[in-house]
């Protein structure tokens, strides 16, 4: 659950702890000591919360430079998003931080709904092992999330922050290079960039530059979010609790070994927090109480009618505002990221085809907006709503939950496969077209035991059933990638079982682990070659060389 899409920024803090050679004017920009200079930055991102950040990570691990602009000197202290789901915590990884996420993160066991009198509806389980590789929901601190990835940005060469700045313009030319003016304590400056990305929230000027408008998913209610320390005994079941009581609606998780959260929907003579919160302590504590934060957040569904203009794009809230009752909001954010960055990455570093950057939009809208419908319908189905249907559709909901089989199908992966395109092909009925490869323990040449895609490096990749054909190898030869037999990754059967269950002899894999093509069982070809080949033709060789997987791999994987 998240409440962090309406919330104001933190006043600078005095204790920043950004490094002063990334923020002294003199030290960080060649335009402020050489004015004629106007070399264009690769790339500017506009937000330096966990999106932006994120973002410069995954760029940074392709070697592509990032100049992050950011209003705030430090985090924003207090927490906003709290949850996260396996997939997310695969980008983390991606991104280089995903040992000090786990450091930080806290297992969930899932969603329970509970009547008015807190009576046990139904129980949506959640996996410590998903599909890819981690717990399908975990629980975390926003402010430890963005200490630990402002930390990794400091360790990249590649990435550059510039904290107390104002961004006041970008454009007008959109085309690329794209000018961005900001201003600071000493000034007005510019950069010139080849891509912008704006990361830079719900009242994103970057949305106003690219002449993007929302589009009302029909969503809107006042809430109030209250974040407590305490050591008393709290009754939780180390999950998230839905109260579906229409009066008062709630929603309730445990965070931290003494961190809670309450959220309820506002209503006129709002309680007390001890009097909202007593039905989950015991009636004679009086002990310790820390309210860390109460504030009220408006929930809303809006996707922006468009994420891009030239090479300026937007992601995150400034693209889409999902209600939290799905948990959605951060993940929805770091999933534009991952999607957008390797293959801006191809286009700049590489040489990669233009119209790879058209498959951002037409890959990631749909598929937050399907998101968001999910979490609009749920919050109607949960809260019970403020209409004249509400009693019937609690009616229906319980009903529902009695079905058998139910509650385990929806406590699956809440993620949609991407829809077709070019990048993703689905001739085929139930394709892994769209979908995600698993992510095992595999391992390597060296006997060490590692995740997969620590052991495929961030390029394609072609995973095959058996020892690959020779027309296969020479296809995965011509784009530069690996053909790796599942058998030669030694992990625990999870990938052949996979190629067994879709019915395919092999995949290909974009970067970002997505399936981009098959292989039919029984057939030697992909089943769409001519419409993707194009498209990753480079001008430049690819990066890594494929000879970085090939060294880590078992002699028959490599043969």
């Amino acid at each position: 659950m998240t409440a962090d899409q309406a919330g104001p920024r933190s006043t600078p803090s005095a204790s920043a702890r950004t490094d002063p050679a990334r923020t002294d004017p003199a030290r960080t920009d060649p335009a402020r000591t050489d004015p004629a200079r106007t070399d264009p930055v690769p790339v500017v991102i506009i937000g330096a919360g966990p999106v932006g950040v994120t973002a410069a990570l995954l760029l940074a691990r392709r070697g592509i430079r990032t100049v992050v602009l950011e209003r705030h000197q430090d985090v924003y202290p207090l927490p906003r998003a709290v949850a996260t789901d396996d997939e997310v915590r695969r980008i983390l990884q991606a991104a280089g931080v995903g040992e000090e996420f786990a450091a930080i993160a806290r297992p969930a066991h899932g969603l329970r709904l509970l009547d008015a009198r807190h009576r046990v509806m139904a129980e949506f389980r959640r996996s410590e092992h998903g599909h890819h590789g981690y717990p399908q929901t975990s629980m975390f601190d926003q402010p430890e999330l963005e200490r630990l990835l402002r930390d990794a940005l400091a360790q990249r060469p590649e990435c550059e922050l510039r904290g107390g700045v104002e961004v006041t313009g970008v454009g007008p030319d959109l085309a690329g290079p794209v000018r961005v003016t900001y201003r600071d304590d000493d000034g007005e400056h510019q950069l010139w960039a080849e891509a912008v990305l704006g990361c830079d929230g719900a009242g994103s000027l970057t949305r106003a530059a690219v002449g993007a408008a929302w589009e009302d998913l029909r969503f809107e209610e006042r809430w109030t979010v209250i974040d407590v320390r305490t050591k008393a005994d709290v009754r939780c079941w180390e999950g998230v609790d839905q109260v579906c009581d229409p009066h008062r609606p709630t929603t309730f998780m445990r965070v931290g070994e003494d961190r809670y959260r309450w959220e309820f929907r506002l209503q006129e003579g709002q309680q007390p927090v001890r009097e909202l919160i007593a039905p989950w302590l015991s009636p004679s504590y009086d002990g310790d109480f820390d309210v860390v934060r109460e504030t009220h957040y408006t929930f809303r569904a809006r996707v922006a009618d468009r994420w891009r203009s030239g090479r300026v794009f937007l992601l995150g809230d400034a693209a889409h505002l999902t209600p939290p009752f799905i948990g959605q909001g951060l993940c929805s954010g770091l999933r534009d990221a991952y999607n957008l960055t390797w293959k801006l990455a191809r286009v700049l570093g590489q040489g990669g085809d233009e119209r790879l950057l058209d498959t951002y939009e037409s890959e990631r809208k749909p598929h937050a907006r399907q998101l968001i419908r999910l979490a609009v319908a749920m919050g109607w189905a949960m809260t019970g709503g403020q209409d004249g249907a509400a009693a019937l559709r609690r009616r229906t909901l319980a009903a529902a939950c009695r079905i058998p089989g139910l509650t385990a199908a929806a406590g699956r992966d809440l993620s949609p496969r991407l829809t077709a395109g070019p990048l993703v092909r689905r001739r085929m009925r139930r394709s892994l077209g769209g979908t995600h490869c698993p992510q095992p323990w595999v391992v390597g040449a060296d006997a060490r035991r590692s995740r997969l895609d620590e052991l495929l490096g961030e390029g394609f990749t072609v995973l095959t059933a058996a020892e690959p054909w020779p027309s296969l190898r020479a296809l995965a030869h011509g784009l530069g990638v690996p053909a790796i037999p599942v058998a030669d990754l030694r992990d625990d059967g999870t990938l052949a079982a996979w190629l067994r269950a879709g019915r395919v002899d092999a995949v290909l894999l974009r970067p970002d682990r997505v399936v981009m093509d098959v292989v039919p069982a029984g057939r030697n070809d992909f089943t769409d070659t001519a419409a993707w080949a194009s498209l990753l033709h480079t001008t430049r060789s690819p990066a890594p060389s494929p000879r970085t997987v090939e060294n880590s791999l078992p002699r028959s994987a490599t043969r």
